[in-house]
């Protein structure tokens, strides 16, 4: 994670809070710059636009997720249920602010290049984390070793998992729904890997 000073912190953590409390809409440039107590040139030599800011606040998500999540293995006797308490974990965690996880959710999906990178290590991340948990082992013990196999079962639950969120922010299902397709995703998935 690239660590911010404390003036682009400060713009974070005003986004964190407009956007937790109103939604990706309240996330206007002008507002954060004011409430943050900067000036609106200052916001935008750190940040491009509010999806850049906002997947900034992913980017410390993530590392609070990974800080939580992989120092142990997710409880269950097989992958499939390990996987599905992995994704039910991380579903629940990120949707706990619904209105953060939504503008978090608007800003990844939005295809911004300022973000593209920072998208990337996200994705990485949680294939990392998929893949300790498909073989067993906590993603801080995890050494990078998986089958092609277990590599692509990672990525398409992953995959699974973004698009049910994307139904969920867009008031498709509700998150029970979401945990509830990833974990059907994970029961043919690892059938199909015999």
């Amino acid at each position: 994670m690239t660590e911010l000073d404390e003036r682009a912190q400060r713009i974070v953590d005003t986004a964190i809070e407009l956007a937790a409390a109103d939604g990706f809409a309240a996330v206007r440039l002008r507002d954060v710059a004011s409430t943050a107590g900067v000036a609106l040139g200052t916001l935008y030599k750190r940040f491009a636009s509010k999806e850049e800011i906002l997947v900034a606040a992913l980017e410390q998500e993530s590392e609070k997720l990974l800080a939580r999540l992989g120092k142990r293995m997710p409880d269950g006797d097989t992958p499939v249920d390990r996987v599905g308490n992995l994704f039910d974990n991380m579903t629940r965690g990120l949707t706990r602010k619904p209105n953060l996880a939504r503008a978090l959710i608007r800003s990844i999906a939005s295809g911004d290049p300022h973000v593209a990178s920072k998208v990337i290590s996200f994705h990485a991340m949680i294939t990392g984390l998929t893949v300790a948990t498909i073989r067993g082992e906590a993603a801080s013990e995890w050494r990078g070793e998986a089958t092609e196999a277990q590599r692509t079962a990672a990525m398409i639950l992953q995959h699974v998992w973004f698009a049910s969120l994307v139904g969920w922010a867009g008031g498709q299902h509700d998150v029970q729904a979401a945990i509830d397709q990833v974990k059907a995703a994970a029961k043919m998935v690892m059938a199909a890997q015999g």
